[in-house]
């Protein structure tokens, strides 16, 4: 019998039934029932003491630890059983945790129970969000500069950075008009994302400091560090003229070449024999060499006859040939004088996209001035009267059929203006033609734009679907959300 209130019960070492163990004994008592938890809204994450902040969705296992270890001082007295979420309303910023504890009582009988735990959710802005809200309190910034018309280069590594999730730690990012700066809070992330531009793009770095600060009794400085990255000022389809001693040191290539791609370092091809180069970061330092021409100056072309030419006879030392290019000699005409019986013969790479009537795009060496100082002194017999470029297309035609699209930096700008909006319009057909490039880009469905076939021969090229990505789209609300349904 219960010593209690005399009620039969099976025989336990406090000889007590289980109401009146409970009413001489609460296991709960001292367990606090109430707690705060600090929430940033701009970046959805929770604060974990002392100056820790993480990412939770709702209901989740990393949510409940983050709960448990507020009251974790207090569970050591007991022995936690199980602990689980009970159901609020979302934005109601309560959070309430169903907890089940045991805990050894009178005389070595063990008493289980189960209590409620509520905690309240208080808005706090963390540190990194205060910092990107005051816009000016930044500790680096990397200067990204390249000294060129066309801001190829710059869309193409654009693209990288949003591949690599490189903006996420940045404060601010601010477009200028021969490129880009870069806001952090740490001199550790400036150093990281120089880095990273060393190795896409062939580039050189330098940096400095400036002391902001600096408290004599602690000994501690304060400096705001800048990086200054400048791009090799060599965009994809210009002309160039190596040195002499570049071009013999590449197999003895001619010096006036064509790049037909800027990676991580610069892919040049000679039109006349298919010889092609790459050249690093550091060799073009070591031996400059400018554009000859600039975007604006390319002209346009008919192609009058073309035949495709046998492989040509190696000369000594000659390096490696491109096997995506086909050699051919070509006799063409400017549209501009197509009333006349003007014609130009030239070597071209461009063999295997051309023929008899088409039109393509070229820089026209017989009828110009060149002021380059290796160019000068070269024999005038070993410059082309023609280089051509690209096949030309119908532009209006390519944007109505374009069923792709890129995402952008979320950057301060001026505003685009025709002179841009053309440039991008060039990147993104340069992206159809070059299967390299496309690789280290993200290029994603755009769905208001209707699936057509894409056996089209006849017309440019185009990106196959199988190399797009569906634009996935998250909405994660910390107070609960289709995200954090979806994550639960």
């Amino acid at each position: 019998l219960c010593c209690q209130c005399g009620v039969a019960i099976p025989p336990n070492p406090a000889n007590m039934c289980v109401g009146c163990l409970r009413a001489q004994v609460d296991i709960t008592e001292g367990l606090p029932k109430q707690g705060t938890l600090h929430f940033c809204k701009q970046c959805d994450r929770y604060l974990q003491p002392p100056g820790t902040w993480i990412q939770c969705s709702l209901e989740s296992r990393e949510l409940l630890a983050l709960c448990l270890k507020k009251i974790k001082a207090s569970l050591s007295k007991v022995r936690l059983i199980d602990a689980g979420f009970i159901w609020t309303e979302p934005h109601s910023k309560r959070l309430k945790l169903k907890l089940t504890v045991q805990k050894e009582v009178i005389n070595g009988a063990v008493l289980q129970q189960v209590f409620v735990v509520e905690y309240i959710v208080q808005s706090q802005m963390c540190e990194d969000c205060h910092r990107i809200e005051a816009k000016d309190f930044w500790k680096a910034v990397v200067q990204v500069r390249q000294k060129t018309l066309h801001k190829k280069t710059f869309y193409y590594l654009e693209q990288l950075i949003l591949k690599h999730r490189l903006h996420q730690n940045t404060l601010r990012i601010k477009e200028i008009h021969d490129g880009l700066d870069f806001y952090y809070s740490s001199k550790q992330q400036a150093q990281k994302m120089v880095d990273f531009l060393q190795c896409t793009v062939p580039s050189r770095s330098k940096s400095s400091q400036r002391l902001i600060s600096h408290d004599i009794h602690s000994n501690v400085y304060n400096y705001k560090s800048t990086f200054s990255v400048e791009i090799v000022p060599i965009c994809k389809d210009n002309v160039v003229c190596l040195s002499p001693k570049l071009a013999q040191s590449l197999g003895n290539m001619s010096q006036i070449c064509v790049c037909i791609r800027v990676t991580s370092t610069i892919h040049l091809i000679d039109p006349s024999t298919l010889q092609i180069a790459e050249i690093d970061g550091n060799t073009y330092w070591r031996h400059p060499f400018n554009s000859l021409f600039h975007p604006k100056q390319l002209e346009e072309f008919i192609i009058m006859d073309i035949n495709r030419v046998q492989e040509k006879k190696k000369g000594a030392g000659a390096g490696a040939r491109s096997n995506k290019h086909t050699l051919a000699e070509a006799w063409v005409q400017k549209t501009s004088e197509l009333n006349t019986d003007r014609q130009y013969f030239c070597c071209t790479h461009l063999g295997h996209i051309l023929n008899p009537g088409d039109l393509v795009l070229g820089f026209d060496l017989a009828n110009c001035n060149l002021n380059d100082e290796f160019a000068n002194k070269m024999n005038p017999h070993n410059i082309p009267d023609v280089i051509l470029i690209k096949k030309s297309y119908d532009r209006t035609k390519r944007q109505r059929r374009r069923n792709w699209k890129l995402k952008e930096l979320d950057r301060d700008r001026e505003g685009m203006d025709t002179d841009d909006e053309r440039q991008y319009q060039d990147f993104l057909e340069d992206l159809e033609e070059d299967e390299a490039i496309r690789k280290n880009v993200n290029i994603y469905r755009n769905a208001d734009v209707p699936v057509e076939s894409d056996t089209d021969d006849d017309g440019p090229p185009r990106i196959s679907l199988a190399e797009m990505l569906e634009d996935l789209h998250i909405s994660q609300d910390a107070t609960g959300g289709e995200g954090a349904n979806m994550m639960t």
